[in-house]
């Protein structure tokens, strides 16, 4: 079982934070919908494939269900978009949905930070969310 480390976990409320500034509905849509998800297939289907992708994905989810349980409701569609099946799971408050997208992009993060290096993760990060500044996050400090 592989926790979501602070440093990672901490990135990834910068980079939440940054798409609910860009969307206030954000945080009203359904678990699954995540936008920096679909920020990053893109880019990163382009760099690993689709299949890639999905697979980085899957093992983050898997990973990131080891902390929060309701993610077992969650899973990799073919399309590597994320599709949430309700009725395994009863409905959550806000704080347990940001909470689990917390956790599953810090490990998907910390997956490409190990996979391709902080390096080429930092500069993919810096292409899709250019007001970012990287600088100031440990993140950056580690290449």
């Amino acid at each position: 079982m592989s926790r979501s480390t602070p440093q990672m976990r901490a990135f990834a409320e910068v980079l939440i934070a940054c798409e609910t500034d860009e969307n206030p509905s954000f945080g009203t849509e359904r678990p699954a919908d995540f936008p920096v998800f679909e920020k990053l297939r893109s880019p990163l289907a382009m760099l690993m494939g689709s299949g890639g992708f999905r697979a980085l994905l899957a093992r983050a989810l898997a990973l990131a269900r080891a902390e929060i349980p309701w993610l077992r409701a969650v899973h990799v569609k073919a399309d590597g978009a994320l599709a949430w099946e309700e009725e395994l799971h009863p409905p959550l408050a806000a704080a347990e949905i940001l909470e689990g997208r917390i956790v599953l992009l810090a490990q998907m993060l910390g997956l490409l930070v190990a996979f391709i290096g902080p390096g080429l993760t930092a500069r993919l990060i810096e292409e899709i969310w250019p007001k970012i500044l990287l600088n100031d996050l440990i993140f950056r400090q580690r290449r």
